[in-house]
């Protein structure tokens, strides 16, 4: 494979903003300006999505930062559509950075007739010509294995620990992380022991899709600051409920750590009126206004991961590296200051 000078970024629409960042993050790291490649990415009248790359692309790492968020469809024909178009442009290598993966959530069969739909679109990405994955906080991290292909699936709970270290200074002995489900635990787990909290869980029964029956919380929570751990708020019906029973047992704050801010129908109403404190998400789905507006929301950038994940990747580096909230400290210096 030729060496190239520097790793070539390129974007789809579902989140401009965040490429951008990438980007300028990575100018800011090469001390070289670092722009998206020009394209233009649109549709015809009938819905059709064409993709023009005004580059020359020929025996370029590239790399495609490209979430499958809402509208998922159109977002991941976006993705196939430029990694077929930079594969017949000559690209050396076709990396998918892939912030938010849709469709994680349809990862096994859970009744008969069903399908698998998050091995169907590894299956299609792999057809148009991606040769590797980066993403963060796989809902499933078995879908790893539905790729014949390396992936590299970042955490967010690193970030997040930094985030709790830096705004909860000399609180830390009153904060408790608690799972929102006994599926979750894992995921809070590594939260709790990276900042040296202990943990809680809250135990669900689901009635309908979206909506919950019933809770109760395994553990001692009260007089606790409660930080609930999870990888998708949808609705958000779930985690605002959760934090009710965490308040009816006693905890003193509920605050939210959760990585893919999906917030759909009736979640900002919900958070804007529960009893949580904050919720933190990051910005791998594009915030929209209601989002931005939505008081008791708090965003955390990845770009500064992202665009290392991506010149580790370039470079033939490690990139689990950036699995330990030490090695990120110095890259997130500015936010969080010791």
């Amino acid at each position: 494979m030729p060496i190239t000078n520097a790793p070539k970024l390129i974007s789809g629409n579902a989140n401009r903003p965040l490429a951008t960042s990438v980007a300028q993050r990575m100018s800011m790291h090469r001390g070289v300006d670092v722009g998206l490649v020009e394209a233009r990415v649109e549709r015809f009248n009938d819905g059709e999505i064409f993709v023009e790359v005004y580059e020359n692309v020929r025996g370029e790492d590239m790399y495609i930062i490209q979430p499958t968020s809402n509208p998922a469809n159109d977002n991941l024909m976006e993705l196939l559509i430029i990694a077929d178009a930079l594969r017949r442009s000559s690209a050396a290598r076709i990396t998918a950075v892939i912030p938010y993966f849709g469709y994680a959530r349809q990862d096994r069969r859970s009744k008969a007739r069903t399908p698998i739909t998050a091995k169907l679109v590894a299956n299609m990405m792999v057809e148009a010509g991606i040769e590797r994955i980066l993403t963060l906080d796989l809902h499933a991290t078995q879908i790893q294995g539905f790729f014949d292909i390396p992936v590299d699936n970042l955490y967010a709970s690193p970030i997040f620990a930094l985030d709790v270290m830096h705004n909860f200074k000399g609180n830390m002995d009153d904060v408790m992380v608690v799972s929102p489900d006994v599926g979750g635990v894992a995921r809070a787990r590594d939260l709790a022991q990276r900042i040296g909290a202990p943990l809680s869980i809250v135990d669900k029964r689901r009635g309908k899709p979206g909506e919950v029956a019933e809770m109760t919380v395994i553990g001692d929570v009260k007089d606790r600051t409660c930080l609930i751990v999870d990888d998708i708020v949808d609705t958000a019906g779930t985690l605002c409920k959760a934090a009710e029973v965490l308040m009816a047992h006693g905890a003193k704050e509920v605050h939210s750590y959760i990585t893919h801010g999906v917030l759909s129908g009736p979640a900002i109403d919900r958070v804007s009126k529960s009893v949580m404190k904050n919720l933190v998400i990051t910005d791998t789905i594009q915030a929209t206004d209601a989002v931005k507006a939505c008081p008791n929301i708090r965003i955390v950038p990845t770009a500064p991961m992202f665009s290392q994940a991506i010149l580790n990747t370039w470079n033939g580096t490690s990139v689990s590296s950036l699995f330990d909230h030490k090695t990120l400290g110095p890259i997130y210096e500015g936010m969080y200051r010791s």
